[in-house]
């Protein structure tokens, strides 16, 4: 059978509605022992004055996937690269914005504490400020922000009982209570101690560091833990 050639003489694109894209990255972190999100003040109208995701039109002439356009805004709002970003979901709502037909994809970046200390993280041309605000207890957003963080906390909920996503939150050595605790944070619930350990070294292999955590006050210090992989046996 002859393989029939694409005839796109007759195609013009003016024929069709081209809406907008654009990459929204929910950046989040535990800091003081909750989940927050980094959300920035837009300057510019729609919503200005309101607090949004970090985020950006697609632009059509950079030959970017959307994924590195979501890492490019990353780096340029955040100066953070070679950290844990996976897309959430797409929102396409008709009147999700206002100027017109806006489609966004939205991603999200889990970031140590230890490496947020090392960044002066700053809000870009298009916006006021860059603040942390906790997920439990948001600020008015624009367009269907609260929305997509809303997915974005069912999402982590159910990711971390089945993937290592709660390590991506984690220095590199870290003890016991404080992974247990992130895993507390991002459940909302308390745990007991013999079972959480019991159910972690079921699903990962951790390696028990010659090292200890630095403390103040009287007592043995922790020990230090290091992830290594998923259990596969």
């Amino acid at each position: 059978m002859e393989k029939l050639k694409d005839d796109l003489s007759n195609y013009n694109p003016k024929d069709y509605d081209s809406p907008s894209v654009t990459v929204d990255i929910a950046i989040l972190s535990i800091i003081e022992n909750d989940l927050k999100v980094l959300l920035i003040k837009r300057k510019y109208p729609p919503f200005r004055g309101y607090r949004a995701i970090p985020g950006g039109f697609v632009d059509i002439y950079r030959n970017e996937t959307l994924k590195e356009t979501a890492l490019r805004e990353l780096m340029e709002e955040t100066n953070l690269k070679d950290i844990y970003v996976e897309q959430l979901k797409t929102y396409g709502d008709p009147n999700r914005d206002p100027r017109k037909r806006v489609i966004t994809v939205a991603y999200f970046a889990l970031v140590p504490y230890n490496l947020l200390k090392k960044l002066n993280i700053k809000a870009g041309d298009d916006a006021e400020d860059a603040q942390w605000f906790s997920l439990k207890k948001l600020p008015c957003l624009a367009f269907d922000h609260k929305k997509i963080l809303k997915d974005l906390c069912i999402r982590l909920e159910g990711k971390v009982n089945y993937t290592d996503i709660a390590f991506k939150l984690l220095p590199k050595k870290f003890t016991w209570s404080q992974l247990q605790k992130v895993y507390e944070i991002i459940l909302g619930r308390s745990l007991l101690r013999a079972n959480f350990r019991r159910k972690i070294k079921s699903m990962y292999v951790l390696k028990e560091l010659k090292e200890f955590k630095k403390q103040k006050g009287a007592g043995r210090p922790p020990l230090l833990l290091k992830y290594i992989k998923i259990n596969t046996l």
